[in-house]
């Protein structure tokens, strides 16, 4: 028995867990696995949200996903009418986006120090990359979204 309580045998049957923080910590999120294949968006919105030639994201299931804000610090911005994306109000950090009656929620992987065991499924909106980011690391690059994306409500 460990320190839990919970027999060996049955820990181990329980999902992994990761966790992760933005860069102030205010805001933890947690993923219980396993884990969906990373993607990395090169589309302009999320360019321009990270900062950099693309954004790292790992889609999520919401029965999945904890978030942790006590201090009530995640705010959104809508660049679409129907995405919304949230961050750390205190340090800025991107957390996560949601888009509206769509069953999953894409955390930002930069927030997670350890996501061993984690996949990568590829580069999507490659189409859309900035000239100067050459994509050579060998994964898919799907031109828009990666195939059997869910991207409208479902009836």
């Amino acid at each position: 028995m460990n320190d839990s309580g919970i027999e060996q045998a049955d820990a181990e049957l329980l999902p992994e867990v990761y966790a992760g923080h933005c860069l102030c910590g205010a805001i933890r999120v947690y993923v219980r696995g396993p884990l969906a294949p990373m993607v990395y968006c090169h589309c302009r919105q999320c360019r321009r949200t990270a900062g950099a030639p693309f954004l790292a994201v790992l889609p999520v299931a919401p029965e999945a996903f904890t978030l942790e804000d006590p201090q009530r610090l995640l705010g959104e911005f809508r660049a679409s009418p129907d995405k919304a994306r949230c961050f750390c109000t205190r340090c800025g950090a991107p957390v996560l986006s949601r888009r509206d009656g769509v069953p999953v929620v894409r955390v930002r992987a930069g927030l997670f120090d350890d996501l061993a065991g984690v996949t990568h499924g590829g580069h999507i909106f490659a189409a859309s990359a900035a000239p100067w980011d050459d994509i050579t690391d060998g994964l898919a690059r799907y031109p828009e979204l990666e195939p059997g994306r869910a991207t409208a409500p479902t009836s």
